[in-house]
């Protein structure tokens, strides 16, 4: 029985390995993508700029300044990327834009934030139309708000005050800007604009679409706004997100990015569309509010590295020989504890090897999937929390077969209360809040397979369920798999809801079926 235990252990990771080593190979891969055509300067048209990417930077944080030495540096070099910049606040340092760019050559599209606040909302107005005035050859237009009808801070009427008030300041164009379909719904603002700034981004829709079709739906709205207005119309925010959770066929990777990106570009240069790309650089304060995907649309990261360029292939990611030399340490480690103590059957051998190399791996993407998720030190204690459990699943097995100490098999047991708490409480955040949610797969996959086809020592601690903490943890179970299934039903379209399913599936299955199976047996 034990015996053939851990020759069913040690096949079944060599599967999982196998299919570890294939994921990390196909991402790896170079991807063609259409190289678009750009006009004479070969840059794009403009971008969207905002400073806040450095640690502690937030339009939020009272008191935060931008230096204008920052603004020079960053404008220098978006310089080689685009001819123009478009601002959403001429506040906290803001206001230095038009004259660092005009060091440069680059034009600005000048925005002022409308917010809840009088005072303030005459304030951004003011200076930011003195602003066009001063730099008449650099301010293409000023921008009076950005989604403030979308965010309900204002009122149509309200905005056609704002408007016609900027339009008394300045004589540079003046403009708004929010979501396409509130511009259909007050599209009388079109008489105070000189033109339509709109935004379009097929990843935010109410029904998002893939990648595939991302820049047919953007040229499908452009038709129907072209029918609808007549004045000209500039795309004001299109882009794809390059990391976060999936919405629907939407899903936010470097290489989606890239390919909506180039393809825009592509049928902005035939249709002889105006647009500003959002955005320059990854804000990782946007995370608060709008989940881990808010913080990644910028063309470059937040350390100022592009994260691809318009021509040639785009790789997902770039990992190099990283993975195989941790795959590598994990064999060593593991097939070593399991040396430990006396000389092992090949099958346990090999079991323990395979599994070293998986947890490895499975950590160093967890650590990843932590740094890129966790908003504060809250979330990375709770989360952090959650992959320490799985982590003591995972080691159970080389420890038990090596020190053969019976309390660890109340610490698994512990560990996989902790995990389906963690589960049932996922679950609920994501029927709650799942549009800004992600789904953390990478941290309970392995643990789950693990108890579920894991080797001799889960059989065992299995088998030792006994009476009420047997009926405790069938009952998280049921629970954490029921509010999954209600997760598919709100995300039917969404791939990794059915992931999410499968991960909680194999709990439910392990703590009911797998044991009565064993005992079978």
């Amino acid at each position: 029985m034990l015996l053939n235990s851990w020759k069913r252990y040690a096949v079944f990771y060599s599967v999982v390995l196998a299919l570890f080593a294939f994921w990390f190979y196909q991402k790896n891969q170079p991807v063609d993508i259409v190289s678009p055509q750009l006009g004479d300067t070969q840059k794009l048209q403009c971008i969207s700029y905002a400073p806040y990417y450095g640690k502690g930077q937030s339009p939020f944080v009272d008191g935060m300044h931008i230096s204008p030495t920052q603004i020079d540096s960053d404008l220098k070099k978006l310089s080689a990327l685009t001819n123009c910049v478009r601002t959403y606040s001429v506040g906290q340092g803001l206001d230095y834009v038009p004259e660092a760019a005009a060091k440069l050559g680059l034009k600005v599209l000048v925005g002022a934030w409308i917010g809840w606040t009088e005072s303030d909302n005459q304030k951004e107005i003011l200076l930011a139309t003195q602003k066009a005035n001063d730099y008449p050859d650099t301010v293409s237009a000023v921008i009076i708000g950005n989604e403030v009808l979308l965010r309900g801070e204002q009122t149509e009427q309200k905005m056609r005050a704002y408007l016609q008030l900027a339009k008394r300041q300045t004589h540079k164009p003046i403009t708004y800007a929010d979501v396409w379909e509130f511009w259909l719904s007050h599209h009388a603002l079109e008489q105070e604009v000189d033109f339509v700034t709109v935004h379009i981004l097929p990843y935010w829709e109410n029904d998002p679409v893939a990648v595939e079709v991302g820049v047919k739906h953007t040229a499908d709205i452009m038709v129907r706004l072209q029918k609808t207005f007549h004045r000209p119309i500039l795309i004001g925010e299109t882009g794809w997100p390059s990391a976060g959770r999936a919405r629907n066929h939407s899903e936010p990777s470097i290489v989606n990015q890239a390919r909506y990106i180039r393809e825009f570009l592509q049928k902005a240069h035939e249709q002889k569309w105006q647009y500003n790309v959002i955005e320059a650089v990854d804000q990782p304060w946007k995370r608060q509010s709008e989940g881990t995907v808010g913080g990644y649309w910028g063309i470059l990261s937040a350390d100022l590295v592009p994260k691809f360029s318009l021509t040639g292939a785009v790789s997902e990611r770039n990992d190099g020989v990283l993975p195989w030399m941790l795959a590598l340490l994990g064999v060593i480690v593991f097939s070593g504890v399991g040396l430990v103590k006396r000389q092992r059957s090949a099958s346990e051998i090999t079991g323990l090897s395979v599994l070293g190399a998986i947890f490895v791996l499975s950590v160093y993407l967890q650590i990843e999937y932590l740094v890129t998720s966790c908003r504060d030190m809250s979330e990375w204690f709770t989360l952090g929390i959650v992959a320490f459990f799985g982590w003591l699943i995972v080691l159970a097995e080389p420890y038990q077969i090596t020190f053969q100490q019976k309390k660890w098999l109340s610490i698994s047991r512990l560990a996989l209360f902790g995990l389906l708490l963690a589960a049932i409480a996922t679950g609920w955040f994501l029927l709650k809040d799942g549009r800004y949610r992600n789904y953390p797969i990478i941290l309970f996959a392995l643990p789950m397979l693990v108890i579920t086809m894991g080797g001799p020592h889960w059989i065992e601690a299995k088998n030792h369920l006994q009476g009420f903490s047997k009926w405790i943890l069938r009952i998280l179970s049921v629970i954490a798999l029921i509010l999954a299934v209600l997760c598919v039903r709100n995300e039917p379209q969404t791939e990794t809801a059915y992931l999410w399913l499968f991960v909680v599936g194999l709990a439910t299955y392990s703590v009911w079926f797998a044991q009565s199976r064993t005992n079978q047996n």
